[in-house]
């Protein structure tokens, strides 16, 4: 587990925005919605990395599980804990997608400096962002962490 300790997922700003608010307001548990079969499938830590125009990776947050069954029954089981406001909202966004995955993760942290997008791909060493997320070991994740207070 320790070479999958942390998932860095791209967000898009409206979501992060929401879910940011979402912790304001008190909530505790959020759910962030996918099509179909998305990862992360284990993990201990997720890391968001907001795309453009935003460009950093602006928090983290514990990772709880990533879900994954059929569309209606999900909206009735974790609905209230995403950023889609409404039934409606929902089945407009999920389209016709059969399946959809639920990543719910708690302790959601903004970053008090967050990491642009060219000093994460200098650290990590890499050229550009998987936009499906990639994995880090816990070392890099703790290194990348430490950057973000």
């Amino acid at each position: 587990m320790d070479e999958k300790y942390a998932f860095v997922m791209m967000i898009r700003e409206k979501w992060w925005r929401e879910f940011c608010q979402h912790q304001r307001e008190g909530k505790e548990t959020h759910s962030y919605v996918q099509g179909g079969w998305a990862p992360p499938k284990a993990t201990s830590r997720l890391l968001f990395y907001v795309a453009k125009p935003v460009g950093e990776i602006a928090g983290s947050a514990e990772f709880i599980e990533r879900k994954v069954g059929d569309a209606a029954d999900m909206w009735n089981e974790h609905g209230d804990e995403s950023v889609l406001q409404t039934k409606e909202k929902y089945e407009e966004f999920v389209g016709d997608k059969e399946r959809v995955s639920f990543i719910r993760f708690k302790n959601l942290e903004v970053a008090a400096k967050p990491v642009p997008l060219k000093n994460a791909l200098m650290f990590l060493g890499l050229k550009r962002l998987s936009r499906k997320g990639f994995y880090l070991d816990k070392e890099t994740a703790d290194e990348l962490l430490a950057l973000m207070k």
